[in-house]
């Protein structure tokens, strides 16, 4: 089965043309047709620190606000409003390098300030449409919740990012891990000792708005994350999406399909989920489990090989 999946992903998938995220957003322009009235559209990467998944997730922020009509950005992972980052986006006061050194340590990258740098520009450009931060991707610390430990966590990221919205009714692109992002009721992350399983984000979010959130996967195959990263056992999902040796490409999970691939896609499966933490002799067991590439993903954006994020230098801008 897997030999006619490669051969269909090779004859649909819509190649990418560059990572690089200041440049025309022309070959991403067929997530519009996927994203069509999405409230919250959620960016999740297989790894917080690879440099082509992070500049592909700065291209799709870009073409969902400037083309699409998003204006909040739920960043997760710490609270851009506590570091400063949401004053600066509005009034360009502070440096937003010193403000990151203050962040949780997987925002110190070149990367996100390059996101917030952009968000400060396109504000001086539309100072009467500007582009905000979410206060919906912080930890849940001080909110109560029926659930408790990460399970806890996983709610409150989502009824942060749904109180958002009622709020404020702005269109919203979650920008996360794909542990919390993909439709999980329930997904397991493995390793821990037992693995996690549990509800997470992504599925409360799709449970509330249905249709209305768009979950679209960034993986990869191979590099350094950034550490060597081997290839992924071939009955990974991500062996498979590797199998035709693209560098880059998006795949609408939506469109009509073969039999043998609509199988493939519905079938429960395994991606890779690589953390801070990564031993080669064991990698088969990072990965996410308990649902299927079609429960978990409205489109795929695969990168064949990554090269490590870039550490933030503290000296001042």
């Amino acid at each position: 089965m897997s030999e006619t999946v490669i051969e269909w992903i090779g004859q649909h998938a819509h190649r990418l043309t560059t990572l690089d995220s200041e440049a025309p957003l022309t070959d991403l322009l067929p997530v519009a047709d996927i994203v069509r009235d999405a409230q919250v559209v959620a960016v999740g990467a297989s790894t917080r620190q690879a440099h082509e998944l992070s500049a592909l997730s700065h291209r799709l922020v870009r073409l969902l606000v400037e083309e699409l009509g998003f204006r909040s950005l739920a960043l997760e992972g710490d609270d851009a409003s506590r570091v400063g980052l949401d004053e600066y986006i509005r009034t360009g006061t502070g440096d937003p390098r010193v403000m990151l050194s203050e962040a949780r340590s997987f925002w110190q990258t070149e990367e996100i300030l390059d996101v917030i740098r952009w968000m400060r520009a396109f504000n001086r450009r539309h100072p009467d449409d500007p582009v905000r931060f979410a206060g919906a991707a912080r930890s849940p610390q001080g909110q109560t919740s029926p659930l408790d430990g990460l399970a806890g966590i996983e709610r409150g990221l989502a009824e942060g990012a749904i109180r958002w919205h009622e709020h404020t009714a702005d269109r919203i692109v979650y920008w996360g891990g794909l542990a919390h992002t993909v439709n999980g009721n329930p997904r397991t992350v493995s390793p821990s000792s037992p693995p996690l399983t549990h509800r997470n984000a992504g599925s409360y979010l799709r449970e509330y708005f249905g249709a209305g959130y768009v979950s679209i996967g960034l993986t990869f195959h191979h590099g350094m994350a950034p550490y060597p990263v081997l290839p992924p056992p071939a009955e990974f999902a991500d062996a498979v999406l590797g199998g035709t040796g693209l560098d880059a490409y998006l795949l609408d999970l939506h469109t009509d399909v073969p039999a043998p691939v609509r199988t493939w896609l519905d079938t429960p499966a395994k991606t890779r989920l690589i953390g801070p933490h990564y031993d080669p002799t064991d990698n088969a067991a990072y990965h996410l489990s308990g649902g299927s590439l079609a429960d978990w993903f409205d489109a795929i954006l695969h990168t064949q090989e990554v090269t490590p994020v870039r550490a933030l230098s503290h000296a001042k801008s």
